[in-house]
Parts: structure tokens; C-alpha cells; sequence
């Protein structure tokens, strides 16, 4: 696990399962644009939470690359999901401006609910094509550059499936505090 504070807020990465965070608040599912169950993230997140996830979710669908919105967490630990649909990588573009989007209106979400604490998974880093490293380090620059002027979140966690998402996030996350 690597982990840095910045003026008291803490940013984290972690491989682990991102359906199983107890002690996060809010949860980002790697929606797709109809925020329904699919694969990857969303499968996961939408067969943990249940069925009523889909139900009240239909009325807010669809969503764009960079959108966020946010539901109940239902079946899941946490009390919120926050739905992302991040850039389908060469097709959605400038996908890295759409990706930042994500990070930072799920971030202003969570804020504006006066939600303490959020786990991301690596948004667009999988079926989406984004390149890994690339991913990572839009992802951390975003959170470290809108942590800041938030008041109410105070905890951002990367839970990262896989070993290697686990090292590129971590990688990033070390180079930042080195800066």
C-alpha cells in the first residue's frame, strides 16, 4: 500500500476489491453510459449492491464520458455509489480531459454531499482501453490537484483489482510525493 498526506487529507492506493471497502463512504463504480451492470467494475459493484442499484438508477441514465452521478449503495458496506463513465481510450476524446472529468466532478459530488471519504477504482483502465501508467497518472494528478479545495472529503483510497494496477498507481502516487 502507498500512501501520502497532503495538509492533513490523505490519498491512498491499495489493491483489494473495491465492493468490499467498509470504512469508505462513498464508492465510484466505472459506470457505463446506462449505468447498468456489466462488466469489470460495474458487474462487481452491481451484483454486491443488488437489484434496487439498477432500479434507481435507470431514471438518471444516460450519462456522458466525465459525468458523474450518484446513487444509494444498497446492498454494498459504503452509503453512496458515485457512477462515472470514463473515455472509451481513442474514441472519446480528449480523453485525457474526460478522465480528469471524472475524477474531479465525482470529487466535487462527494463534496457538495458532505461525503468524508472515496474509493476509486482505476477509471477507463480496463475494457476502456486507457493505457495503465497514463490512467494512474491523470487519475492522481486530478485528485492531488482538487483535494485541496474540498471541505468535506478528506480520505481518497485507489483500490486497484490487480497487481499491476496496484504497482502503476502506487509508482505515481510515490512520484508525487517526491515533488
Amino acid at each position: 500500500m502507498a500512501q501520502v498526506e497532503l495538509n492533513g487529507k490523505i490519498v491512498e492506493c491499495v489493491r483489494g476489491d473495491i465492493t468490499r471497502q467498509n470504512d469508505i463512504e462513498a464508492v465510484v463504480n466505472a459506470a457505463n453510459a446506462q449505468l447498468m451492470s456489466g462488466g469489470g467494475v460495474a458487474g462487481a459493484i452491481h451484483s454486491a449492491a443488488g437489484p434496487r442499484l439498477a432500479e434507481e438508477c435507470q431514471p438518471m441514465a444516460p450519462i456522458k464520458p466525465g459525468e458523474a452521478v450518484i446513487s444509494g449503495a444498497h446492498n454494498l458496506p459504503n452509503q453512496y455509489v458515485i457512477h462515472c463513465l470514463g473515455p472509451v481510450y481513442g474514441v472519446d476524446e480528449p480523453s485525457d480531459q474526460l478522465l480528469a472529468d471524472c475524477y474531479r466532478n465525482a470529487l466535487e459530488l462527494a463534496d457538495s454531499m458532505g461525503i468524508e471519504s472515496v474509493a476509486f477504482p482505476a477509471i477507463s483502465a480496463g475494457a476502456f482501453g486507457y493505457p495503465l501508467e497514463g490512467a494512474a497518472e491523470m487519475a492522481l494528478d486530478t485528485v492531488i490537484g482538487v483535494l485541496p479545495r474540498l471541505e468535506s472529503v478528506r480520505r481518497v483510497r485507489f483500490v486497484l483489482f490487480g497487481e499491476a494496477d496496484e504497482q502503476a498507481f502506487s509508482r505515481q502516487l510515490r512520484s508525487v510525493e517526491e515533488e
